[in-house]
Parts: structure tokens; sequence; C-alpha cells
């Protein structure tokens, strides 16, 4: 039990000070704000949206409503969408004038997921009609604060990156967005510690697909957005295509808010279990892994704490203590009282029940469903092609 019971403390001990310092959620963008560049670039926006006519109104208002000095358009690609989501778009944009472009989208081709078609469908559009300095991919549930786009674009003037993005913060008020929405941005986090991501000189590459501002001329370099066709989880693609030719700085911000409501339980389990098995790779052995890593993590430090005597009883109430104060800033960030950072291990056992529900829905060939979509199937033959290619 001792044995047991420093391994589970020296993963934690790992955990707090090894990992980038993920926890402390200092990577925002609301700290150490950047001046106002000399010259405002033009900026061409994409909003890759499907059925999202209950939202769209809001989220793409406050995008068109942003006080940038600069030339800044915005084009919504409405993805095969049945629910009048291009008119609510258009009625959206009377006060803007001529500020919008609505593309109806091609139907999805073999080889892409629906996003990333969307998206690029946006990029070249841009590209043609707008020639822009900037393209920023962002979400259709979405709200802007009035002053995000200079904000994000003046980070970007002033860093010299290829990528800024932001994660916005969700919707928090259900009980079950309460319980496990802050652990979804903490266990990003914990997966890609933003610090990293913004260093060069680390792999680690990641982006939230909420908003990501990108220089056009480094995602020409780099393909286009048709490098990532086949991505499933497709902004952390994005970010790591995009860390292969430039700077790329990735931090919270409060300036962006989700409008999409999860009131139960099983919308956020729907929505985890989405891309879940792609993180693992669609991998079985790594799934196991995975699982026993979380049990160990989060589930023996509490059976240790509360059952085990002695010294055994001892490492596993350090490891707690360390796991609830690893959980407390991005409690704090959702404005959530600190009680509930203990409740972690709780938290905990739903992910991973989400995580074998995604491997089960693959199995089943339902894998990464979206918006009547089961697209995880493509993505892992792509990537087997891929790998097939490598020398």
């Amino acid at each position: 039990m001792i044995g047991l019971g420093l391994l589970v403390l020296s993963i934690w001990l790992f955990l707090a000070f090894g990992r980038g310092g993920f926890w402390r959620c200092r990577d925002r963008d609301d700290f150490c704000e950047p001046p106002a560049p000399s010259h405002w670039p033009k900026i061409v926006a994409v909003v890759p949206a499907r059925d999202e006519a209950p939202l769209i109104a809001r989220s793409l208002g406050s995008l068109l409503a942003q006080d940038y000095p600069g030339d800044f358009r915005v084009i919504l690609v409405d993805d095969q969408s049945s629910d009048g989501t291009a008119g609510r778009a258009r009625e959206a944009a009377k006060p803007f004038h001529d500020r919008l472009t609505v593309l109806p989208g091609a139907p999805l081709p073999v080889g892409w997921t629906g996003k990333v078609w969307a998206m690029a469908q946006g990029e070249i559009l841009a590209r043609k009609d707008f020639a822009p300095d900037y393209l920023l991919f962002t979400d259709a549930d979405i709200f802007h604060a009035p002053g995000n786009l200079r904000a994000v674009v003046a980070r970007a003037e002033a860093g010299a990156y290829g990528l800024v993005s932001l994660m916005a913060v969700w919707r928090c008020d259900s009980a079950a967005e309460k319980a496990l929405i802050p652990a979804f941005t903490y266990f990003f986090q914990l997966i890609y510690p933003f610090g990293w991501v913004s260093d060069p000189r680390r792999k680690t590459a990641a982006a939230a697909g909420n908003l990501m501002l990108a220089r056009a001329d480094l995602l020409a370099k780099a393909g286009g957005v048709a490098a990532i066709s086949n991505a499933l989880i497709d902004d952390c693609a994005f970010g790591a295509l995009m860390k292969g030719k430039g700077a790329v700085w990735l931090g919270l911000s409060k300036r962006l808010r989700s409008l999409r409501a999860y009131p139960r339980f099983g919308d956020i389990g729907r929505m985890v279990s989405r891309s879940a098995f792609a993180q693992l790779r669609f991998s079985y052995p790594l799934l196991a892994l995975t699982s026993l890593g979380l049990v160990l993590t989060f589930f023996v430090p509490v059976l240790l704490a509360f059952f085990a005597e002695g010294a055994a009883g001892v490492l596993g109430i350090a490891a707690f203590v360390l796991m609830s104060v690893s959980f407390a800033p991005i409690q704090r960030f959702y404005g959530l009282p600190r009680w509930r950072a203990a409740t972690l291990p709780l938290i905990a056992a739903p992910y991973l029940f989400y995580t074998l529900e995604s491997a089960w829905a693959y199995s089943r060939g339902r894998g990464g469903m979206w918006k009547g979509r089961a697209q995880a199937h493509l993505a892992r033959r792509e990537r087997a092609e891929i790998e097939t290619e490598k020398p």
C-alpha cells in the first residue's frame, strides 16, 4: 500500500510541478495586453455553420459588431443546413451593410470531415475576393465581446504570431455544466499545457476552435486548411499545422463566451465522446492504459486517503490535496465556489465513462457523430494511409 501511495503522490507532484503549470490558468488574453499596432491588417473571419439557427443571430451579430479599426469582413459558410441558418444570418447582418458574405456550402466530398470542409471553402473564397492578411476561424456558437478582434489582432502583431487561439468561457448554469464544464477546460490544459503550446522550443501543439487567428501567408505555406482535411479534432490539428510554420499563442479568454447550452449530463457526454477515442488515436491498448491512468490519478488517492492506514493514508491525503489545489484555479475562472475543487475525483468518473463510450460508439460505426455525420472511421482510415506513406 505504501508503494501505491508513493506512486500516486509522484503522479501528482509531476502534474503539479512538471507539466508546465497547466492548472494555474495564467495564459489569459487579459494578462499583459499588447499595445495597438501602427497599422491594422485586413481580416476575414470564416464561420462554419450547420443547423445553427437558434444561435447564429447572437453569435454572428456579435462578430459583425466588432469595433475593429481596419478592414474586416465575415464569411458564413452554410454547411448544408436544413433549419434556415442562412436566412437568420442575413437578418442579423442587416445593420452592418456589406460586411457579411453567405456562402452556400457544397456537398461533403470523400476524404473530408464536415467542419474542416466548410472552413476550407471559406478560406478559398476569402483569398479569392478579399486577399486578407489574417484569416479568423470561429465557431457559430461563440459570442464575441466588442473589443475582442482588436485585442487578438494586437496580440498577433505584437508577438509576430502565426496563430493566436483563444478558448472561450462555456455556459456554466445547469448542474451538469457546473460539474463538468470547468473540468473539460482543465483536462484540455492537462493534455496541452498552454505554456508549452506557446513555447517554440516544445513540440506540444494545439488550438481552440472557438477562435483561431492565422496569418494568411503562413497558412498558405502550410498547405491551407486542406492540409487537415480528415481531422476529427480539427482545432488541435490546425494548431499543429500552424506551429510547423511559426509561433503560436494559446490562452483562455473571457472576451469569448459559448452560447451553446448543455443542460443535461448526457449532452456533455455526447460532446466529449464525439472525439475522445480520436484523441487516443483509435487505439484500444491506449484506451486501456488511459483508463488505468485515470484510476490511479483520480480515484486511488481518495481510496487511500479514506481507507488506508498509516503512511499509505498520509500519502493518499497528500495526493488528494495536490489534486484539489490544482483544480481550484479553473473553478475561480468560472466564478464557482472553491469547495468544488475537492470534487475532481467524482468528476473524473463520468469523463472516464464518456471515453469508454466513445470507443464503444466507434466500434458500432457511430464514432465522431456530429450533426448527423459519423466521421471517426474516415479520420482513422486517412490517418492509417498517412502512417503507411511515411518512410
